[in-house]
């Protein structure tokens, strides 16, 4: 359990700093497949070392390459998890489906995390950012510190000021988002503070999979793979936070 927190708080600590962001979808013929959420904080290492072993790099100073499967992991600390409080649980517990990848090396100046789970189905999509946001807001028992600011994902998904959808029938995928609550999204913005400056050069990038070529994507500036089955489109961070329907699209395949 220790060592699990050990790596929460340093994966928190990328949500706050300058991060390029990833949102890597990959679809199987049949609609199944997977989705990973990245997070790159490579650039960041430098200041990371600089940091000495002050508390704020407690933890980040040594190489790690660490995974953690929910499932097993609730399973071998379902004891300790029981010690935690209902609201702590229920975040460990909406995780069970997903692992987390974390690599951290100082001296090769690499700091990435992975968030990833397997669909059956890829209209079922929308429980990532619900498992972002529980992820980030684990505290484990000595709790959250204070004046921390919001996970930037805190306005996205269930219980949010924004509803992001994903469909596909086969041939058509979309991915459509909406701002459902203004006043919770203004909200949600604000709770950033100083944070939002540090995102200014963070980017969010598409990375979509698909099992045959791409016939046409609905905005511009989309690149493709050389044989057209993999397509990536790229956004300022903050842009996207302010302007979720930056990344509605549609994505059409070719004919089976």
């Amino acid at each position: 359990m220790n060592k699990f927190f050990t790596l929460i708080a340093c994966a928190l600590t990328l949500t706050l700093t300058s991060c390029q962001f990833s949102e890597n979808i990959y679809i199987n013929e049949d609609g199944s497949g997977k989705m990973e959420f990245s997070m790159d904080a490579s650039e960041m290492m430098e200041m990371v070392s600089q940091m000495g072993d002050g508390e704020s790099s407690k933890g980040m100073d040594k190489a790690m390459d660490s995974t953690i499967v929910f499932k097993d992991f609730i399973e071998e600390n379902r004891d300790s998890i029981a010690t935690l409080s209902p609201e702590e649980q229920q975040k460990i517990m909406a995780l069970k489906d997903f692992k987390m990848h974390m690599q951290m090396n100082p001296e090769t100046k690499k700091m990435v995390f992975d968030l990833s789970t397997d669909f059956k189905d890829a209209n079922n999509l929308q429980d990532m950012f619900k498992a972002m946001n529980s992820f980030s807001n684990l505290q484990g028992k000595g709790g959250a510190e204070q004046n921390t600011p919001s996970s930037p994902f805190s306005g996205i998904g269930e219980d949010g000021s924004t509803d992001v959808q994903y469909s596909y029938d086969g041939t058509v995928f979309k991915r459509s988002s909406k701002i459902i609550d203004k006043e919770l999204h203004q909200q949600s913005l604000d709770s950033l503070g100083q944070s939002a400056m540090m995102f200014g050069s963070s980017k969010y990038t598409i990375n979509y999979h698909f099992p045959r070529a791409v016939k046409s994507f609905s905005k511009e500036g989309a690149m493709y793979s050389e044989d057209r089955k993999t397509v990536t489109f790229e956004v300022g961070f903050m842009d996207m936070l302010k302007d979720p329907e930056l990344l509605d699209f549609e994505v059409v395949l070719e004919d089976k």
